[in-house]
Order: structure tokens, then C-alpha cells, then sequence
């Protein structure tokens, strides 16, 4: 099945990924100079803290969430005319839900982070099992990742099929969504 096809297939959820990245702001095109180091931290789930508390208000993590950029392995807050650097422990983002949506054979699986951005996992946006943290995370937007809560990825690995790698030798878990497969894990 072509790509065409499974855009057309599943239309309604790119439509409803793409209205989740129209609301951000253009960060990819501001580049101002490094304003310093900002006390930011954003723990392994998705939780924003600043000086030691924990910022609560879910608009302004979203406003925040908003601005955030990656340069390398290193996290900032941009605007036009500033660029902060912060701290992050794991990953900026957090899923913590999943769904799926079965059309024509095809399997799309959705995945929701704790500020909202909504993804269909593809080619674009892959599920992966971060080779030095060995956790399972999901590419949200630009070079954005979220951290998938234990929950969500027993729930994929649920969804999963046991299958031969591209080397027949690698037996693995793999999750299908959009027509990709993805390698949720290894069997021995």
C-alpha cells in the first residue's frame, strides 16, 4: 500500500497532528544569541521545575514546551531575542497515551504526550528504543523526544508482533504503524 494511500486512509489523524503543530511558534527560524543558563529542569516525566518547584500551571509548561528547542545535547527556551539554556533529565516530553486505529489492514498508532502534542507514529515520527538510555522513546517534532511512560509501552509491546529483523537471525518485538515497523525489543 502506497503512502497516498495510507495519508488518505488515515486523513483525520494527520489532520489532527498537523493542527497540533500549527499552534507552535516558528522556533526553527530564530536564532538570538545565548542569554545564559535559566534554573529549568524538566524531569523524566515530563515535569517542568523551576528553582527546586515544580511549575504547575499546565498552560505555561505548554506555553514553555512551545519555545523549546534541541541543539546537540543541549535543551533552550527561544524567542526571537532570547535563548535560554535548561536542564533536561531524560527527555523533554512525556506520552502518556496511546491509541490505535485499524483501517484496510493498516494499524496506525497514536501517541499523546502531558502537553498535548498528538503523533502518529511513521517514518517521521518513530517509536525507538534510545540506544544509551535503553528506555523507549518516540520522536514528537524536530529533534524533540518523548520519554514513553512504562504503562504506554507495555501497551505497545501488546500491540506488537513477534517477527525476523531485517538479518534473520534478530527475533524481535515490532510495532506496525503507517505501513513501518518498529523494534520495540529484542527475544533471545
Amino acid at each position: 500500500m502506497g503512502s497516498s494511500h495510507l495519508d488518505k486512509l488515515f486523513s483525520d489523524l494527520f489532520a489532527y497532528q498537523q493542527q497540533s503543530s500549527n499552534d507552535l511558534p516558528p522556533v526553527h527560524l530564530w536564532n538570538p544569541p545565548l542569554s545564559g543558563d535559566i534554573d529549568i529542569v524538566i524531569d523524566r516525566e515530563g515535569r517542568w521545575f523551576h528553582e527546586g518547584d515544580e511549575i504547575k500551571r499546565a498552560s505555561l509548561v505548554k506555553l514553555f514546551t512551545s519555545i523549546l528547542t534541541c541543539e546537540g545535547d543541549q535543551y533552550f527556551l527561544v524567542t526571537p531575542v532570547e535563548k535560554w539554556r535548561i536542564k533536561v533529565d531524560v527527555a523533554p516530553l512525556f506520552a502518556i497515551s496511546a491509541s490505535r486505529e485499524l483501517r484496510a489492514g493498516v494499524q496506525a498508532i497514536c501517541l499523546t504526550t502531558l502537553t498535548g502534542d498528538t503523533v502518529v507514529v511513521d517514518r517521521d515520527h518513530p517509536v525507538f528504543i534510545d540506544p544509551e538510555s535503553e528506555l523507549p522513546m518516540l520522536k514528537v517534532r524536530a529533534n524533540l523526544t518523548a520519554l514513553i511512560s512504562r504503562n504506554i509501552y507495555y501497551q505497545l509491546v501488546d500491540w506488537a508482533i513477534e517477527a525476523a529483523g531485517d538479518n534473520s537471525s534478530e527475533q524481535g518485538l515490532y510495532l506496525s504503524s503507517m505501513g513501518e515497523r518498529f523494534l520495540l525489543g529484542q527475544i533471545s
